[in-house]
């Protein structure tokens, strides 16, 4: 009986081995003959690594933290005036407070969200969007979006020019 229960068990101990793939039949005439050939060609085909490629980006920083980023730190000392209620980085996304004017009317007030489109400081890079609400009374609000304002075009402006400035004192800096 005990015999019997050796062969059923390593009988199924090699059914399970070669259903999971772990045996497989490899012709030994397309193999490489040394192991430095071995190696070049597991690297070849994705199954290995290198020392080399290891140590390449060595020394090279690749963060993106919004202190490195120009464009971010531009947009956030532009918008210093107003209350930021949404502020996030990795999201590129950055939404203001309901901002009244003291000068202007107290029924008016704008709210401005700034979308990172890439880290290039570029027009395209910049998406903004500036809504308006008027209020006739407290509960009587109607919310509209300004597509063609001057507030949005001065904003894009000043964002692209101290993010420029940025740029340039950093790349300076690291010199």
């Amino acid at each position: 009986m005990k015999l019997f229960k050796s062969l059923f068990l390593i009988s199924l101990i090699v059914v399970f081995l070669n259903s999971c793939g772990m045996y497989q039949k490899v012709d030994q005439r397309q193999m490489p003959d040394t192991a430095k050939e071995r190696a070049r060609k597991n690297v070849n085909e994705g199954r290995g690594t290198n020392i080399g490629s290891l140590l390449k980006n060595r020394g090279k920083t690749n963060y993106e933290f919004s202190t490195s980023n120009p464009m971010w730190r531009a947009s956030l000392e532009t918008l210093d005036f107003l209350p930021l209620t949404t502020v996030d980085y990795s999201g590129g996304i950055i939404i203001t407070d309901w901002y009244y004017n003291e000068q202007g009317s107290a029924s008016e007030a704008i709210k401005i969200s700034l979308r990172f489109l890439s880290n290039d400081i570029r027009s395209e890079s910049l998406k903004i969007i500036v809504h308006k609400k008027t209020c006739k009374t407290n509960n009587n609000c109607q919310i509209s979006l300004l597509n063609e304002t001057s507030i949005k075009e001065e904003l894009h402006a000043s964002i692209l020019k101290k993010a420029s400035l940025l740029e340039k004192k950093d790349k300076e800096q690291k010199k």
